[in-house]
């Protein structure tokens, strides 16, 4: 199953079960028993974040944007491995599935708890349906 809940959230080891957080930058005194495993590459880009927040880009259109970035192929890497393609986040989506289907997943993140404007739970969505 996956979940979401904010990193400052109370750690509750029974329900939370694998905790990821999935942001670009881990943030400065967040001390490192708050998650498991730290992926950044499922945070929006920072570009992605600060046209968000300074200008009047709505919450659609982020999410959009955010989902293009999570399955983007033309990335970097791709040019410089022939064999392997990048795939955008494919490869790592399809395992946080998988480990979702033997129990827990939480996706955390700075915000909020109650922030319904938060990116967890454009993941959290995305996960739960077809990652291609």
């Amino acid at each position: 199953m996956i979940r979401t809940k904010s990193v400052n959230s109370v750690i509750d080891r029974k329900k939370d079960g694998l905790r990821i957080l999935v942001t670009r930058i881990r943030g400065r005194g967040l001390r490192k028993n708050r998650y498991h495993e730290w992926m950044a590459n499922l945070g929006p880009s920072e570009r992605l974040l600060l046209q968000y927040r300074s200008t009047s880009m709505s919450w659609a259109d982020f999410g959009r944007r955010y989902r293009r970035e999570l399955f983007d192929s033309s990335v970097g890497f791709d040019r410089a491995n022939k064999g392997i393609k990048n795939h955008g986040q494919k490869f790592t989506l399809r395992r946080i599935q998988q480990l979702a289907r033997r129990g827990n997943v939480t996706l955390m993140y700075h915000c909020d708890e109650d922030e319904k404007h938060c990116h967890r739970h454009l993941l959290a969505k995305a996960l739960v349906g077809k990652v291609g």
